[in-house]
């Protein structure tokens, strides 16, 4: 008999503290005092421009109500805030919302939010929406664009969708796997993305903040049974592929170190380009976070002793990967050493 897994608690589902609207000066003065730690305070700056109708506090609301900051937790009170803010258009909103109706199993309400963000390339709604297309949890079966949007949430680095992805590759047939790395090149463009990389493996996620980073969620996404996925029984439908709601990652603290040695200070490189493989541990708007992390996980990780750092600047990002790796085994063996630190391990091909 299969195991049926359900989506866990809701974790940190955003990490935008929300501040650019009509009362943007109640909004900024909340996100400042968010910023120290004042988390009530905040919540006291944010209420009054909410009940206004301003749909980035409503946002900032529906935040301090589901991690308990400020207030206690209330997920009926953050699920409102939420849906106040998603029915102006409010795009961080949008993506919450439709996350945390998946969450308390409101499949059909959820589909439309979370349509309207897989259209823009929000990564934790391609991921959840994929499990639902290739379920058909709420939705019609549809193999090939549920592996396309799995490809576009792993190719972000979205924690998770690459282990879906890898599910899938064993149930969904070739055939439609090649129309869905087809459909998943499109979306790509329609983006205006760089290209995938040949195997389709992650470019990194984009962890990016506007206002102030919020204090890191108490979730952990490696709590309770993970899924396990029988093989199929000839001529069964293959079970279903489960995940639980997904989560950003708040980008990580800066950490006080001793200044780098030349030959471990990363140095900045262009994209992966037939230099083997490579692990990408992030991207970051501060290059100082990217620098400090590369210090605090090469004193952590043993696996990775001997790998060259290297900065690549993309945009406004400056992306923390290392390398080179022979393959692609041993670019997996490795991220499976640096996941007990909880930091995101994206092997990136050459």
């Amino acid at each position: 008999m299969r195991k049926a897994f359900r989506p866990a608690a809701l974790g940190l589902a955003g990490i935008f503290i929300a501040m650019t609207s009509p009362a943007w000066g109640d909004v900024k003065a909340g996100v400042d005092a968010w910023s120290r730690g004042e988390y009530r305070k905040a919540v006291e700056e944010w209420r009054p421009a909410a009940i206004a109708g301003d749909a980035d506090a409503q946002f900032n609301l529906g935040q301090a109500y589901k991690l308990g900051r400020g207030v206690p937790v209330d997920m009926p009170m953050a699920e409102s805030w939420y849906r106040k803010a998603a029915l102006q258009g409010q795009i961080e909103a949008e993506a919450n919302y439709g996350l945390i109706l998946f969450q308390n199993n409101k499949r059909s309400e959820a589909l439309p939010w979370l349509e309207k963000s897989v259209a823009r390339g929000e990564p934790r709604s391609q991921l959840v929406l994929g499990t639902m297309l290739y379920n058909g949890d709420g939705v019609a079966r549809d193999w090939p664009r549920a592996y396309a949007l799995l490809v576009r949430s792993a190719a972000q680095g979205q924690p998770r969708a690459s282990e879906v992805q890898a599910q899938m590759d064993q149930y969904i047939p070739v055939a439609d796997r090649q129309k869905g790395l087809a459909l998943a090149r499109q979306y790509e463009a329609e983006a205006q993305r760089p290209m995938l990389p040949p195997e389709i493996t992650g470019q990194g996620s984009e962890v990016a903040m506007r206002g102030t980073d919020l204090p890191p969620s108490t979730y952990d996404q490696n709590r309770g049974a993970q899924p396990n996925v029988d093989a199929p029984q000839p001529f069964n439908p293959p079970p279903p592929v489960v995940t639980r709601v997904p989560t950003r990652r708040a980008p990580p603290q800066q950490v006080a170190v001793a200044p780098p040695q030349p030959q471990t200070q990363p140095s900045r490189a262009a994209p992966v380009s037939g230099r083997g493989w490579r692990l990408q541990f992030g991207a970051f708007r501060d290059e100082g976070n990217a620098t400090a992390l590369w210090n605090k996980l090469k004193g952590q990780v043993g696996a990775l002793s001997g790998l060259q750092p290297y900065l690549v600047r993309t945009g406004t990002l400056t992306k923390l990967q290392a390398g080179p790796l022979a393959s692609s085994a041993e670019a997996a063996r490795v991220c499976a050493s640096v996941r007990p630190t909880a930091t995101p391990c994206v092997p990136v091909a050459p």
